[in-house]
Order: C-alpha cells, then structure tokens, then sequence
C-alpha cells in the first residue's frame, strides 16, 4: 500500500506536488465540494487549520462562537483571550446539550463546530444557518467530514484531519474555503502579525499554489500516501454515503446496547444531537451517582484500564475535561462486530469496578 510513496523524495519536486494535487482532488471529489471551494494541505492537524483560519479571516466584523465541549472552548479562548477581538459574542453550552443557535447573528463572523469530539454532541442540520447571510460560517468539522452529511454550501470554512474518520495519521490539516472566505482574504488585513505557517495571501491575492500541492512547510510523504490509502478504502465502501452508513450503523448498534443496560445514557441529553462518531456515554447507576467526583472519576477510569488489560476495548475514558464516563469511537473504520463483540466486556468492566467499591 505504501510502495508509491515518495519517502526520500522532495515533496516539491514533480511527483511530490503531482501526489499531493491528487491527494487535494480525490479528496474535494469524494466530498462533493461545490465549484469554486478551494482545499489545501496545511500543517498541525485540524487544530493547525482551524487556527489559521480564525487568525486571517477574523476582525473585520463582530464574531459570534458557538462551544459546547472542549475544543468549542478552546477557539472561545483563542479569540477572545489571544486575539483579544473586541466585539466578540459567545454561545456556551455544559457537556451533553447544545446552545440556543436561534440566537446566533450571522451578520457576524460565526465559529463553531459540527460534532462535539469530546461531549458526543453534534449539529442534526444545518437548518440554522441561513443561505443568505453577511458573516462567515467558520466551522471544525473534523471528526464529522466523511462521516456525517454537510451543508456546503451553509459553510464558508470547513476543517478536519486525516485522523478522525479516514483512520489516517495526524499532523496535516486540511482547510476548506468557500469563495466568500477567499473573497474575505483578499480583501481584508488582520492588524496582528501572521506567522508564516498561517499566510495564504501574496500580493494581495489569494495563494492558490497552496490548494494546488504546494504546501506551506514540509509534508510527510508517507502521512500523503496513508491518506490515498484512506480514501481508496473509502471508494471501495461507497463513498461518503457508505462512510456516513458504516458509522450510523455502529451509532444504532451502541444505541440498542444503552437501550438495554439500566446503567449506562448517552452523555447528549437529546436524541437528535448524539454523535456518531465520538459516542459519549454517562454513568447512571444510583450507586455511582452517589459517588464523589473524585471516586467517580476513579471508577470510570478503572474501566477503562480493565478493558485495556484484557484487550478488549482501548482508549475509551472519558475526556479528560468531560464528565466520567465512557468514549466509544463509531467512525466507518471501526466494524459493528468489533462494537457489539465489546459491549459484555464493558458490561464486566463495570461489575468489576462497583464490586471493588
């Protein structure tokens, strides 16, 4: 799968930039990107993408954000506490629910995300954002793209990682613009300086060798070559449709088991809003709601080891910053089997940790 990969090969050279514009077009083909969305390759993951949209695109209007988990208030600081915007409207909701949307102003700059990585909370639609608006709609997608439908025409700047959904490596990012936010770059100058990493514009204009295959700093080839390997794979299971049924399978699959296990809820308090993806469960048990914090805490992360121990589950803690409990991965890569195949063992996980009190 990696023979065609240029490991020691300069990825300017004529096969480096020929993989990484191939790269660029299957990846806007599979998604159905409107004419005119530009995508790029950019450094730091979805994190690296999302901050240099925020740090180029806003400023030149009031800006409402959107947060309800972590990296929701992660961008919450950025702008409010790095950027230090002066006109800057924020939209917060605990772990489990989601903002009041009707209350956004797209006027304004709106930042958001689609799904909640780490609360298990995800937009239903796109219903809330008007086709016609003055603002830009600045939206982390990343473990939402390939597996849940996007209105792209609704979004003016999509983000999101090889990591998430495609199962790839991390490091890249990938940024989607829409003409809008090109027409937003080519207009507008931030006051702040803008570190090399984070530059798409050159002499005014938009520079669109970056979403040609002409990456801003250097690239792993073999990351590049993963990434071809995802989408193949991806073809091979329908496409994005087949990607977004492989993970609303697993969602249905875990949604039977909660249904039937007296101690275990989805963390989304409204059905509409459970993510398919990043699926959070909370612990319900009386017993363990009578529990301090803390012991909770200990608990839910006794699980989680006792499943590791015996190889039957890995890395479902809870987020570090979320409520304890359980996170299910439900992307296409993962099988229904596998998920339903881990549901005794989690139901022994926590017999094990009630009984060790």
């Amino acid at each position: 799968m990696l023979s065609d990969a240029y490991v020691g090969r300069s990825h300017r050279s004529k096969e480096g930039r020929a993989r990484l514009k191939s790269l660029i077009e299957r990846s806007k083909e599979m998604l159905g990107l409107p004419e005119g969305y530009r995508l790029g390759i950019v450094p730091g993951s979805d994190t690296g993408a999302v901050e240099m949209a925020l740090w180029s695109l806003l400023g030149a209007r009031g800006v409402d954000v959107c947060a309800w988990e972590s990296f929701g208030e992660g961008w919450v600081t950025d702008i409010v506490k790095q950027l230090k915007l002066p006109d800057v409207r924020t939209f917060v909701a605990g772990y489990g629910k989601l903002p009041d949307l009707t209350q956004v102003d797209f006027s304004r700059d709106v930042v958001f995300t689609w799904n909640g990585t780490t609360s298990g909370v995800r937009l239903p639609n796109g219903d809330w954002i008007p086709a016609e608006r003055e603002g830009l709609t600045i939206c982390d997608a990343t473990s939402a793209v390939f597996a849940m439908h996007l209105p792209w025409d609704k979004l003016d700047v999509v983000t999101y990682s090889w990591q998430k959904v495609l199962g790839g490596e991390a490091a890249h990012g990938v940024l989607i613009l829409s003409p809008r936010a090109v027409e937003r770059l080519e207009s507008y100058s931030p006051v702040w300086p803008m570190p090399k990493v984070f530059r798409m514009v050159k002499g005014g204009k938009l520079n669109e060798s970056i979403f040609q295959g002409d990456t801003i700093n250097t690239p792993s080839m073999l990351c590049v070559e993963d990434a071809h390997d995802g989408l193949t794979w991806a073809e091979s299971v329908g496409g994005v449709l087949g990607l977004v049924e492989r993970s609303e399978r697993n969602l249905a699959a875990v949604s039977g088991w909660v249904a039937r296990t007296p101690w275990v809820d989805f963390l989304a308090e409204d059905p509409a809003t459970i993510s398919c993806t990043s699926i959070c469960l909370k612990i319900v048990d009386p017993w363990f709601e009578g529990l301090s914090a803390e012991d909770q805490a200990k608990v839910a992360k006794k699980v989680a080891s006792l499943l590791e121990a015996e190889a039957a589950a890995f890395d479902v803690g809870a987020y570090r910053d979320a409520p304890p409990g359980l996170r299910l991965w439900g992307g296409a890569t993962v099988e229904t089997s596998d998920l339903e195949a881990a549901f005794p063992w989690i139901e022994w996980a926590y017999a094990e940790a009630k009984a060790a009190g």
